[in-house]
């Protein structure tokens, strides 16, 4: 499996989250013509207060979000709106980590009409696309980025989110 997933919240395990998490992944790297049976992400599947203790001591932000993700290395472009530079293969290559929160995750989902796994299926794509580069900071980075998430996601039979 691409992604080693953590539950430390229960809830997730419901979900079916370790083979969602895979999932995204996989499509996620399948879709930037990534072979996924060359690198690993690690999953940390958690409830609000162990990520907001994550938000604070990385981030400055002593709250909970959605989710977080920290990349084994830096691959964003210096110019806005480029691809970011694909990462090197090797053998069991780390491509880093991802912590989602159940509780906030739950509530968006709830808010926006949606069904958990697709947001979270939206949330790992996301986080896994932080972990090859891609940002969205600058306005043609974000434009790269959602229009990534939104053609993965179609892959995956998940409506657009925005």
């Amino acid at each position: 499996m691409l992604t080693d997933v953590m539950i430390e919240d229960r809830r997730w395990r419901a979900l079916g989250l370790e083979a969602l998490a895979d999932r995204a992944a996989v499509a996620t790297l399948v879709h930037l013509d990534i072979d996924p049976g060359q690198f690993e992400i690690s999953v940390l599947a958690c409830n609000d207060a162990r990520i907001a203790v994550l938000n604070e001591d990385f981030r400055g932000k002593p709250q909970p979000t959605n989710v977080l993700s920290w990349p084994s290395h830096e691959r964003g472009p210096e110019r806005a709106g480029a691809v970011p530079d694909l990462p090197r293969v090797g053998p069991d290559a780390e491509l880093g980590d991802i912590a989602i929160a159940y509780d906030i995750c739950a509530a968006e989902a709830a808010l926006g009409d949606k069904p958990l796994a697709d947001h979270t299926t939206h949330l790992i794509v996301h986080a896994v696309l932080h972990l090859l580069g891609y940002d969205h900071v600058r306005d043609e980075d974000a434009a790269l980025m959602e229009s990534c998430e939104v053609a993965i996601l179609c892959k995956l039979g998940i409506a657009n989110p925005y």
